[in-house]
């Protein structure tokens, strides 16, 4: 046995490996297509736009890596089908257990391998791009514009809206332009098209074409002003040309957190959601005083939010990590709560504005909890998929031994599209509440994992053969139904 599981682990290793780089490459250079015409010829250091285009990687790992595992078991199993091996194997007394447990072990060692990789590898990379983009935003303005949005002007009061922006000569089409730097009024300039520029590397210029500015006042609000111009150049003052790298200054995302921050975070929000509802509930008996004319008792003070830790011993390996991927961040003092003084005051009627508040926070807070529980949930799926690939292309491959590259490129795609589709579908429906965060994420693994287990109880009993087995008798398994059911109504 020990020779058959060597011989079986080293027949998939070859084609894990070239699945993983091909699949890795194919959305790599995806990734150049949509990403390096935002990047070169930007005046940007050759070192960073590496950078950037290398920090996309990790992300494509984390989905390509259980992609390999199913495509090297269905063609691993495949290819010994077709020469015999595996009717030798079933032959000489192996069953499909036997032959599955290799296979499984190293199935496990990858779910490990990806969620280390995931959890604590990711995380960071991510925020490391995310800190790069924004110091690219603040040398290069442009690079931050998408079309057909509401772009906000760095350091400024302006926020930028355009219909089409060419990449190339970087000219705008039907701008408008929203001033919210009046102190007592607003503006709303339109332009047919423009460009923007950096002037003396220091201040932001555009320059627009055939438009018009509508100009509000406060002081006057009878009046309506419109100016009407065959150019215009809006200038924003002080917005450096000179690339500077920093870390850690972005606000971090669920994708840029590990699993223990996100705990802490789905603690915060569900404390946040406990807190508002004792609010709610002082409201309540304060309006009730209020109809009683009785006196409030004075304000409780105030604690401040409770620090929330999870995972406890394991925060040392994020702390490894941490610091051997980023450089260490500075631990921000929590503010110290002051104490409040009560004193005795008539209750008053609470406002619906007050009531509507809270249950906009707890609303949020929900939504918070969610998006975390679904992100963690995620993390673990995507890297327990490695196991159930293997049940799955195991049972394909021995219930089909001759598909051939037929059943590898068309078994994996079917099965990728609905696995990814299925997490999609289900992070849309668990983040605003519509269904368990766990459920969503977990349910396409369950689906596959219960194939997987029929196939293979269905292919044990099953004496093994090259004789049919190939795309034809796929077909008639999926499809045959329809046939079978036409003949009946005949």
């Amino acid at each position: 046995m020990r020779l058959i599981r060597r011989h079986l682990l080293l027949t998939l290793a070859a084609p894990f490996v070239y699945a993983w780089l091909a699949q890795t490459g194919m959305l790599m250079l995806n990734q150049l297509s949509r990403r390096l015409g935002d990047l070169v010829g930007k005046g940007l250091p050759t070192g960073v736009v590496v950078e950037v285009l290398l920090l996309f990687i990790p992300f494509i790992v984390a989905l390509t890596l259980p992609m390999a595992v199913l495509v090297s078991v269905l063609y691993g199993f495949s290819q010994m089908g077709a020469d015999n091996e595996l009717t030798a194997m079933r032959a000489n007394g192996v069953s499909v257990f036997q032959m599955l447990r290799p296979v499984v072990a190293a199935g496990l060692a990858l779910t490990l391998v990806n969620f280390l990789f995931i959890d604590q590898v990711l995380p960071r990379t991510n925020l490391r791009l995310l800190n790069l983009q924004s110091d690219i935003q603040q040398k290069k303005p442009t690079f931050a514009l998408k079309e057909q949005t509401i772009n906000n002007l760095p350091q400024s009061l302006y926020f930028l809206q355009a219909s089409r922006i060419e990449p190339v000569t970087g000219r705008m089409r039907e701008v408008v332009i929203y001033d919210m730097s009046p102190p007592a009024g607003r503006r709303v300039i339109y332009a047919d098209s423009g460009y923007m520029a950096l002037e003396d590397e220091q201040d932001l210029a555009i320059l627009l074409y055939d438009g018009r500015i509508h100009e509000y006042k406060t002081p006057e609000p009878a009046s309506f002003n419109v100016t009407r111009y065959a150019t215009q150049i809006i200038t924003v003052r002080n917005v450096q040309n000179v690339f500077e790298q920093t870390f850690g200054s972005a606000q971090r995302g669920d994708r840029e957190m590990t699993t223990c921050e996100m705990l802490d975070e789905v603690g915060r929000s569900r404390g946040e959601v406990a807190r508002t509802r004792v609010r709610r509930d002082a409201l309540a008996r304060e309006d009730a005083r209020a109809l009683l004319h009785l006196y409030a008792p004075p304000p409780a003070p105030d604690s401040g939010e409770p620090r929330v830790r999870s995972c406890g011993s394991w925060r040392r390996l994020e702390g490894w990590f941490g610091r051997l991927l980023l450089p260490e961040e500075a631990a921000a003092q929590a503010p110290v709560a002051a104490r409040q003084a009560g004193s005795l005051r008539i209750a008053g009627l609470s406002s619906g504005a007050q009531v509507n508040d809270l249950y906009e926070e707890a609303a949020f807070a929900r939504r918070n909890t969610n998006t975390f529980l679904v992100e963690i949930h995620k993390k673990l799926a995507l890297s327990v998929a490695c196991v159930n690939f293997v049940l799955i292309g195991v049972a394909l491959a021995l219930r089909f031994p001759r598909g051939g590259i037929g059943l590898v490129i068309g078994g994996s795609l079917v099965i990728f599209a609905l696995f990814y589709v299925g997490l999609t579908v289900g992070e849309n429906l668990a983040d605003p509440g519509i269904v368990s965060p766990a459920l969503a994420m977990w349910l396409p693994n369950l689906i596959v994992f219960v194939a997987g287990v029929l196939g293979l109880l269905r292919v044990n009993r099953e004496f093994g053969s090259t004789r049919g087995g190939d795309l034809a008798d796929l077909a008639d398994l999926l499809f045959g139904w329809v046939r079978r059911r036409r003949r009946a109504r005949a």
